[in-house]
This record gives structure tokens, sequence and C-alpha cells, in this order.
């Protein structure tokens, strides 16, 4: 028995019945037990719309993916963050509203989403430095948390973030204690922001070691395993080449890591890498060992975590909106070993 027909069922209104089953204290009592034991009776839960109506919410929160971008959003990392939030909209009797638009259309999408009241709030993944979804969601008044962070953002807005500034600096301070000091960077695209902090981390460790970061071995590109080859291939062929790569992700390790293999070097000993490691479900990083030496933090959690935050922002707006810094762990794995001797 769907609402509908409970309603009719009972001689009720479809209102009616969602607010008595919702406990709203201007359904009398009378009423709100003969909704609860004809839904007991019939067997009949709730469902989101259902809820919606008697509460006046979508029950419903928004990803909106834009594509057709040199950065596309959807990757295996974005697919073990939806895991993750799903774990929390499902806790909370909410439905997840994937909206797949063309870049230019995105902020059409989000308006049209608010003015129909399809969605109670939206997770924005994938922050650039600036990015214009900040201050087009905080005008048009929905409910939003960044996975991420936007630093030249003037606005406030809630956002949840990896320390990726010191997880990149912890990596290579331990690159460097190893003895190297040709370290290469293999990054995001530089426009995003968690790529511009990791960027800043590496460079802090090696100017805290007298170090000039050399942009001759830093690069950004999109994260896949064939640019991390190419990129590592590339590197590899200059005639003072690196010693150490620092990735970041398991997808470019991986590239890198045959670039170092087809160089006929071995992993750990001739090249080092440490990279960063979302502990994606389906790409673990080893079993009882790790493969790579990796800063580690699970981005299934910081999707739950991410869906959580919006949630409560939604059923009690705060004064201030809530933040939250995730740390890494630094793991270390087959892939480093120590750097060339001095003088060598």
């Amino acid at each position: 028995m769907n609402l509908k027909e409970l309603s009719r069922f009972l001689g009720l209104s479809q209102t009616t019945v969602s607010r008595a089953l919702n406990g709203f204290p201007e359904v009398s009592e009378q009423t709100r037990l003969r909704v609860a034991e004809a839904a007991q009776r019939h067997n009949y839960r709730p469902n989101a719309r259902a809820r919606g109506l008697a509460t006046g919410r979508a029950m419903a929160i928004a990803h909106v993916i834009p594509v057709g971008s040199r950065h596309e959003i959807v990757n295996p990392v974005f697919a073990d963050f939806i895991a993750g939030a799903g774990e929390a909209y499902q806790a909370a009797d909410y439905e997840m509203l994937l909206s797949v638009v063309n870049e230019a259309d995105e902020a059409d999408a989000y308006r049209r989403m608010q003015l129909k009241g399809s969605a109670d709030g939206a997770i924005v993944h994938g922050p650039k430095l600036n990015d214009p979804r900040i201050p087009l969601l905080t005008e048009i008044g929905l409910p939003f948390v960044v996975h991420g962070r936007s630093s030249e953002a003037t606005l406030p807005y809630a956002w949840l973030d990896v320390n990726n500034r010191r997880a990149f600096e912890r990596a290579t301070e331990f690159l460097l204690d190893l003895g190297h000091q040709r370290i290469a960077l293999i990054n995001g695209l530089e426009g995003m922001d968690f790529a511009y902090r990791r960027r800043h981390g590496y460079e802090n460790a090696l100017a805290l070691k007298g170090i000039a970061a050399d942009p001759a071995i830093m690069t950004s590109t999109e994260m896949t395993e064939t640019n991390g080859y190419r990129a590592a291939q590339r590197l590899l062929q200059q005639d003072n080449p690196p010693t150490a790569f620092l990735t970041s992700s398991m997808i470019l390790a991986i590239g890198a890591r045959r670039a170092i293999q087809d160089a006929g070097l071995r992993l750990g000993k001739d090249v080092s890498i440490i990279t960063h490691d979302d502990e994606l479900s389906y790409m673990r990083n080893g079993d009882s060992e790790p493969i790579f030496t990796a800063t580690r933090s699970s981005v299934r959690e910081a999707g739950r975590l991410a869906a959580q935050m919006l949630l409560e922002m939604i059923a009690d707006p705060p004064d201030v909106l809530p933040s939250r810094m995730l740390d890494c762990d630094l793991v270390v794995g087959q892939s480093t070993g120590p750097g060339p001797a001095r003088g060598a």
C-alpha cells in the first residue's frame, strides 16, 4: 500500500496522513493513532516523497556533475565518496539526486533545483581556487558543503577537507630524510585547490632544507594511469633525472611505476615513489604490507562525514558554518628506499 491508497482508505488527505505519521502537533491525537494503526495493519512505511509532503522538504541531496571540462569529476575517487555519502543519506531516509550537466549549464542547474525545490542541499565536488559555485549557492540560499576548500573564496562556506598541505610536506620530508634531493612532483591539475595545497606543502619542505623547487621536475595533469606514465617517463629521460616521485593519486603512481620498470629501474631501490592513497574500495594499496609508501585518508569516510555535516545543517541551520579538517596517516610501503649516496 502506498500513501495515496492509505489516504483513500482513511478518507484523509495525503498531507494529513504524512503529518500524522511524522508526529506534527497540529494533527489530533485521535487522528494520529488512527493513521498509525492503519499504517501498521497495512504494512505501510512512508517513503521520501511522503515525508517530504509532511515536512515541506525534498528529502534529497544534490550532486551536480559537470561534464566536458578538462577536469572530469566522475572518477574512482568520486565513486567512493558517493558510496560513503549514500550511507549517511540512507540512515537519514534521504535520497541522492545526481544531475549530470554540461559545465556551462551548471549554474542554471542549481538555480532550477532551488526554484523547483527538488533538493534540500548540495555537495560541491572538485573545488577550484576561486570556485564560482560558492557565491552562487550562497546567493540562491541552497545549503551546501564543499568537499575540499577554495583558497581564494571570499564568502564563508561549510567544508570538509584533507590536510593536503601538511600531507605532502610530510611526504617530502620523509623522502629528504632518506637522502633524496631530486624529488619530482606529479600533481593534479594546478587550478584545483587540493593540487595547489599539495604543491605548497612540497615546496615548503624543500625550502626548509634549503632546496629550491625546480619547475623542470614539477608537473600537473589529469590524474590517470597514462598521464602518470608519460610524466614519469619524460622526467626519467632528463640528464639529471629525479630519484624520487611524489604523486597525487594511486592511479598516477601506478603509471609512474610502469615508467620506472620500462626504464629498467627498480622501484624502491633505484627510484622511490610516495603517493596519496584515498583507500579506494577496489584499488587497495597491497594487503599485509603496502605496495606504495603513501599519505592515506579514506575518501569514503570523507563522503559519509560531509553528508552528515550537510544533513545536520539542514535539520538545524547553524549560526556559524561548520568545517572539518581530516589528517592523513603516512604508511611506509615497498616503494621507498635510500637516496643516492652524497657525492655519488
